[in-house]
């Protein structure tokens, strides 16, 4: 199959977080029909396979995607591939199945790992990777990991950090003819959030790239009745964050930041990832498709291998401005120019 047309059934085959059996278990029949491959880990939402030996580099991608907005199933128009998952990150998939493909034939001068696993749209608490890490040992034993989630074909590296909390506003409920005898939550919200509103976003520069610190308010909720004053007002704060700070260090700066207004409650906090510096492999794969470093203006699993000690990049032929977009697609000409580049990286 050529790299859309497995983009193509990658995205017709249904694999909303949680739901990614079928997805593994169709990748794990083509991976057993590779002679050339063996399978080190199965199980029904991951799949870690490659070339017997010790692996140099590790090429990671989720199967997972977000619920359809009636965008499966997919096609393929103009030159692209249309559907639910294909910029994030399907095509990515397609590019690693591809290449999985062709190492029995190439000159590899490294021994890739490949690892596929779920549930990466979840929280991180259910993200699949982290439980392989003991179960596959051998994904630690690369010098490199390479996270195929969409960049445009750029080489973006590290990551930022996401916390996920609620801020509540407390007040007195009374009758709406007569809110002096009450506490409105809602005015307690209003001007307790404007002074977050009005933050500005915070420059952070690691290794030469600049990240940029946001706080946002993403949810609201509110009121029981339109002559009730509200007792209560529940407000979503997303704080992403740069890898200079901890977890610990981003949630005191969270707690800075919103002061004594409302009640802080933090709900998750998944960490930021440092830029990798001096890593021989990064500089031969940027050389490979004459790529600048940029950085990632988002949280990926670069986070999770970093935790685990093992440096990693974002590269993959999605592009992000499509994630998640009802109009997903991502076009053929970027997945060959993505299994390009990662041919040379391997044989040069």
């Amino acid at each position: 199959m050529t790299v859309d047309e497995l983009a193509l059934a990658l995205v017709d085959i249904p694999s909303v977080s949680g739901e990614e059996q079928a997805i593994t278990h169709w990748i794990g029949r083509r991976v057993a029909a590779m002679p050339h491959l063996e399978v080190l880990h199965s199980q029904p939402d991951a799949l870690v396979f490659g070339r017997p030996g010790a692996a140099d580099v590790l090429l990671a991608g989720h199967s997972d995607t977000v619920p359809e907005q009636g965008n499966l199933p997919g096609r393929r128009l103009d030159g692209h591939v249309h559907g639910l998952g294909a910029s994030d990150m399907k095509g990515g998939l397609a590019v690693m199945l591809a290449l999985a493909a062709e190492l029995g034939e190439l000159p590899l001068a490294l021994n890739p790992l490949f690892v596929i696993f779920g549930g990466e749209e979840l929280p991180l608490a259910e993200n699949v990777l982290d439980g392989l890490f003991p179960v596959c040992p051998a994904l630690l034993e690369a010098k490199l990991a390479v996270v195929m989630e969409p960049t445009g074909n750029q080489l973006q590296a590290g990551c930022l950090g996401n916390i996920k909390a609620e801020l509540l506003f407390e007040g007195l409920a009374a009758h709406s003819a007569r809110p002096w005898l009450g506490r409105n939550a809602i005015h307690e919200a209003v001007r307790g959030l404007r002074p977050l509103v009005d933050l500005e976003p915070e420059e952070v520069v690691l290794e030469g790239l600049t990240f940029r610190e946001v706080l946002s308010v993403t949810e609201i909720e509110g009121g029981v009745a339109n002559n009730v004053i509200p007792d209560r007002v529940i407000c979503g704060l997303n704080y992403r964050y740069a890898g200079s700070r901890s977890p610990s260090q981003a949630e005191a700066r969270l707690r800075e930041l919103v002061g004594e207004r409302g009640q802080l409650t933090v709900l998750g906090n998944a960490p930021a990832a440092p830029v990798p510096s001096g890593n021989p492999l990064l500089e031969r794969l940027r050389r490979a498709g004459n790529l600048e470093m940029e950085p990632k203006q988002a949280w990926t699993p670069v986070a999770q291998f970093a935790a685990q000690g093992l440096e990693a990049v974002n590269f993959g032929p999605g592009q992000p401005e499509l994630a998640h977009k009802r109009d997903e697609r991502i076009s053929t000409a970027a997945m060959v120019s993505s299994l390009d580049v990662l041919r040379r990286f391997l044989c040069s």
